[in-house]
């Protein structure tokens, strides 16, 4: 082997006697490392998307979700909830209910989604922590409730944080007689602002946070919830928790995880990586084709070396070895090169941001990069293994041919 990858190596950077191999190895060598740099800086972004996706699901979702199977609502019993609470695991839970409703604000009108909440659901979710004006503050001290709403749609109806205007909110009475003026078809109360959240533009152009009591009266329902939200103890096993939930409600509730809860954007987002990583595989693969024309050049012009090994008792193995370190060599060294151009793009979209993102429903203004180990191994094998099939097949195919009389 230290023979065959020897004269591999003096083959490869030595000059030939025809310019054209020496050019068409240069291309199969930036061939590789182009591709190989695509594959690292595009997995590296897929990468800070969905860090960036999880760090705005985790501001909303709960480490669990408990829904009823059917309809909107249902009854959280005490004993349930005891259960609940003494599960291993389990850091704290809250109660939440959700519905529609007409806002008005001033002269302004806007539909949004009220959820009540009760005073576990800053420490359930990471809500808090995304205030963009005042606080989450659901009550005063003397027992005042406020709302909390996101900056879409404080933006649409001129929300300040002043306790001077109140916003009103409407919302169809649960009955279903017939009323004669609009008034008398809903119930409305009004509430005042104590801060405005900001996460994303979706979830700030929906949601306006209020007490669960006070939603409770405005919606007529005592006691009704449209969920049960977990979060885990630092040290819990995510998956033992989920399956003690289980067991507590089982039939007529859904139980979910936070990938769960958003399963069918991970399983878009992770089918288009696949997807993606193929794509950038198969034009590594038509770059490879340049390994297998500077191979077939290199093998014809060196016809009388081959003859010259032969004579000196090399066989059609060693001579074999020599021609597929070669292609091989030239795939070790495309992929080094991409690796190290790769890392560097990435650190530098990392640290200055250069690629800029134009898009108001996201938190960040550049593209997010992170860069993971198991990509820099993949990456690389995927590549030397595309460049050894690239290299296998012109080799034994055409050492075939010159090697006939060697049986």
């Amino acid at each position: 082997m230290k023979i065959s990858l020897y004269i591999a190596k003096r083959y490869l950077f030595a000059k030939k006697s025809r310019n054209a191999i020496n050019i068409i190895s240069a291309v199969s060598v930036a061939g590789v490392a182009v591709g190989t740099m695509a594959l690292i800086i595009v997995l590296s972004v897929f990468n800070g998307l969905e860090t960036m996706v999880n760090a705005i699901f985790n501001t909303f979702d709960p480490d669990i979700k408990i829904t009823a199977a059917a309809g909107k609502t249902f009854v959280a019993d005490t004993s349930r909830l005891k259960l609940l609470a003494n599960v291993d695991g389990l850091s704290c839970y809250s109660l939440t209910i959700e519905e529609n409703a007409l806002l008005r604000y001033g002269d302004r009108q806007f539909i949004a989604t009220i959820k009540g909440v009760d005073d576990n659901y800053a420490m359930v979710t990471n809500i808090d922590s995304s205030m963009w004006d005042g606080s989450f503050t659901l009550r005063s001290d003397n027992g005042r409730p406020f709302a909390i709403p996101g900056i879409g749609v404080a933006q649409y109806l001129g929300i300040r944080v002043n306790f001077i205007t109140p916003l009103n909110l409407y919302v169809p009475k649960r009955s279903g007689d017939i009323k004669l003026t609009a008034e008398d078809a809903f119930n409305r109360k009004f509430i005042f602002p104590s801060g405005i959240f900001e996460v994303e533009k979706e979830y700030d152009s929906k949601y306006v946070y209020v007490p669960i009591e006070f939603a409770r009266e405005l919606i007529d329902l005592k006691e009704g919830v449209s969920s049960v939200e977990v979060k885990f103890a630092e040290q819990a096993d995510p998956r033992a928790v989920q399956k003690s939930i289980v067991k507590i409600f089982n039939k007529g509730f859904v139980v979910q995880n936070r990938y769960e809860q958003q399963e069918l954007f991970y399983k878009v987002m992770r089918s288009e990586r696949l997807a993606i990583f193929f794509i950038l595989t198969l034009i590594l693969i038509i770059a490879s084709f340049n390994i297998i024309g500077s191979l077939t050049m290199l093998i014809i012009e060196k016809k009388r070396d081959i003859d010259i090994l032969k004579s000196l008792g090399a066989d059609k193995d060693l001579i074999r070895k020599i021609f597929i370190f070669e292609g091989w060599l030239i795939s070790i060294i495309g992929a080094f090169a991409g690796i190290i151009l790769g890392f560097i793009i990435c650190w530098l979209q990392q640290r200055f941001g250069l690629v800029k993102l134009h898009s108001e429903s996201l938190i960040m203004d550049a593209y997010p990069v992170v860069m993971k180990i198991k990509d820099f191994i993949i990456v690389p094998a995927t590549v030397l293994l595309i460049g050894y099939w690239a290299a296998w097949y012109p080799v034994r195919y055409l050492t075939k041919k010159f090697l006939k009389n060697e049986g």
